[in-house]
């Protein structure tokens, strides 16, 4: 395994971010506690390490939160698991980040998906996380361990970095030292030998704070292939994994406090065949400050450096026919929020937001004949886009109603795709034209209280995703199958109207329901052209309409959390793509489904099972390859031990059931199979 190389090989942003918040960590420590008496008598200084509130309009929308300790009892320990079972919410594949191909792994909500890049908006701390040239989300880098909680909201996206949230936004925060403690650390092996471990120190540092974490995750993996498909070249999903983080946070007044974070990873998997090889490697950080005085503030500012690489096996030759050799990509970025004293009835955001992205591919195809690369070939481009966001949040007693605009400057620039020949002779050398324009988004909503225990509401909205560098500039091969990329696709709009009601008799019972229809035009989908090749296409629209539910209860020590999901999504195209119109877009279940039970005594315990059920969907866009569909049983258990110490048992998909992943016309891959994980927590408050 190769770690990303240390402090000296991070790009500068990013090594400044990291020594910076190191940097505060040792002046947090050293300052004298007493100096903070100087000048009695002194307001209490409350650093908090998140952003500010969302404001009382906040649920004219659909959102589900979820809190640590549903995230720190997953079965498998992965953030993807512990999104599951949140309704709508869905990878492009049904694989976990132990045994997907990363560019694979692109997260959406509301049956909007059709390909494996993410149409909801993912957030650690208010800083974009997706790959800046795929856009999927590096999961296996994100520990749940790290945080205090997620925030999911369905429906278009509105305020900073809003352009991508065309199906939501999901927001990571951080945890600090109210829930992690002093030091918190497991460390756990499952039935075929794979190993987890993992450790988070957060003091407390004068008056703020710091918190430094590590995960390592390494497996021989489980079989992908069934077993009357394996061949001599068949391999198990073997995968490792190492992230870092480092985060601190210190007041810097009263009212204003100043974090910085940064997050380290690499990931190593292989998928189906020997020395089918992926990896994906980056380093993110970000500085932000945030004022919560009369005049409330948020800046941010950050910057991320990613990787990938990926080798191609023939799954008839079972040689490499393609070495994706590397996807180095640059994203810098940040916000500007200002909410102006304007009322106790009034909240109102006005704020600016940039991110600027390149990146470029280097692949090169191999003769499975000779052994030999036939071509080079280079690829990619820049993209950019300036948003500038107004909203307001105006209450009216038992009303509350919300509106907001926003109106971004995007452009896609310097295009390129070159290739040679094996012997150096210039084959293709094309500059694609550059693009740019202004695009104008709004959204509007209203929560109206009946009364305590009903709360009712409604939302509108529009909003646009720009395609990926990876959609415009790189193809790819799912062999025998190769999707080609398409420089010429459109930016995708959506429209979207919600309404849902909100039932809450008392503080253990809480219910929603809430039904949508959102229309996402020139959806961008893997289009089949001829046999065994694809090209990414804008589809006239992708048309969802359904019901998502959940109900949260408590009865004393034991909870019961549940949601549904249901969804009629289909596409509407025309012209040569007449075929697609009214089929339902790859790789979207028609329902799914989640419940977890659990009863948490005192004295830190926690047992807890989690049926889960996603429906079936297809592989394709002309719905040949059919996914059944899958419904599984996880557990989890916590059993405290002595002093710091507690025991930790985990099953995935317990009783065994056959997941299928993938189906080529036959040629299957599979998810996770039974998997028990045994080991021990400790912790130091």
């Amino acid at each position: 395994m190769s770690w990303p190389g240390g402090l000296s090989s991070l790009p500068g942003p990013i090594a400044l971010t990291v020594t910076l918040a190191a940097t505060l960590a040792v002046t947090l420590g050293c300052a004298s506690p007493a100096r903070a008496q100087e000048d009695e008598p002194a307001s209490p200084i409350i650093v908090t390490g998140q952003g500010l509130d969302s404001g009382p309009a906040f649920p004219a929308y659909d959102v589900t939160t979820i809190e640590r300790e549903a995230l720190t009892a997953s079965a498998s320990g992965r953030i993807e698991d512990v999104l599951s079972s949140v309704a709508g919410f869905a990878q492009f594949r049904r694989s976990d980040s132990r045994s997907a191909n990363p560019s694979a792994q692109g997260v959406t909500l509301r049956a909007l998906g059709g390909n494996a890049s993410s149409r909801a908006l993912v957030l650690l701390d208010g800083a974009p996380i997706a790959n800046p040239f795929f856009g999927y989300i590096p999961l296996s880098a994100i520990s749940p361990d790290r945080l205090a909680s997620v925030r999911v909201v369905r429906g278009g996206g509105m305020g900073a970095f809003g352009m991508g949230a065309v199906s939501g936004t999901i927001d990571l925060t951080s945890a600090g030292p109210d829930e992690i403690g002093t030091l918190k650390g497991e460390a756990l092996i499952n039935d075929r030998g794979e190993t987890q471990v993992s450790a988070t120190s957060a003091p407390r540092l004068g008056e703020g704070f710091v918190v430094a974490s590590v995960q390592w995750d390494k497996g021989d993996g489980f079989w992908t292939t069934p077993k009357d498909q394996r061949v001599n070249a068949s391999a198990r999903a073997a995968y490792e994994t190492l992230s870092g983080s480092l985060r601190a946070v210190a007041p810097l007044s009263g009212t204003i406090e100043i974090q910085a974070s940064g997050l380290v990873y690499d990931d190593n998997r292989t998928l189906r065949f020997k020395g089918a090889d992926s990896t994906s490697s980056g380093q993110q950080g970000s500085l932000r400050l945030v004022g919560r005085g009369d005049w409330q503030f948020d800046v941010l500012g950050y910057v991320q450096a990613q990787d990938f690489s990926n080798i191609v096996i023939s799954s008839s030759s079972y040689k490499k026919t393609l070495d994706q050799a590397k996807t180095p990509t640059l994203a810098i970025g940040g916000k500007a929020e200002i909410r102006p004293p304007v009322g106790n009835a009034h909240v109102l955001r006005l704020g600016t937001d940039l991110r600027l992205s390149q990146g470029h591919l280097v692949e090169l195809p191999y003769s499975t004949a000779t052994g030999l690369p036939t071509a080079f070939r280079r690829a990619g481009g820049d993209q950019s886009d300036l948003g500038f966001y107004a909203e307001d949040d105006w209450t009216l007693g038992a009303l509350v109603l919300t509106a907001g605009v926003r109106g971004d400057r995007w452009t896609i620039r310097n295009g390129f795709y070159r290739a040679l020949t094996a012997s150096g002779a210039v084959s293709e050398d094309i500059a694609y034209a550059n693009r740019s324009g202004w695009n104008a988004n709004a959204r509007g909503g209203l929560v109206w209280h009946a009364s305590e225990a009903i709360s009712v509401r409604a939302a509108a909205y529009t909003g646009m995703r720009l395609p990926t560098l990876n959609e415009l500039y790189r193809p790819f091969v799912v062999f025998p199958v190769r999707t080609e990329a398409n420089a010429a696709l459109k930016p995708e709009r959506l429209r979207g109207y919600e309404a849902g009601i909100e039932v809450h008799p008392s503080d253990a019972i809480s219910l929603s329901l809430t039904a949508f229809d959102n229309r996402l035009k020139h959806a961008i989908a893997n289009v089949t052209i001829a046999t065994n090749l694809r090209q990414r296409q804008n589809v006239d629209a992708i048309h969802a309409r359904g019901l998502e539910a959940s109900a949260d209860l408590t009865f004393g020590t034991v909870s019961l959390n549940g949601s549904l999901s249901w969804t009629d999504s289909k596409v509407e195209a025309s012209g040569d793509q007449a075929a697609l119109d009214g089929m339902r877009p790859a790789q979207v279940p028609r329902i799914a489904a989640s419940a977890t039970l659990a009863w948490m005594p005192r004295g830190g315990w926690r047992l807890a099972a989690t049926l889960r059920h996603v429906g079936a969907q297809y592989e394709d866009d002309l719905q040949t390859n059919l996914l059944r569909a899958a419904t599984t049983l996880d557990a989890y258990a916590r059993v405290p031990l002595t002093g710091p110490f507690a025991l930790v048992l985990r099953g995935e998909n317990l009783t065994d059931e056959t997941i299928v992943t993938r189906n080529q016309s036959g040629s299957i891959d599979l998810g996770t199979p039974r998997t028990l994980w045994a080991g021990f927590a400790i912790s130091f408050d």
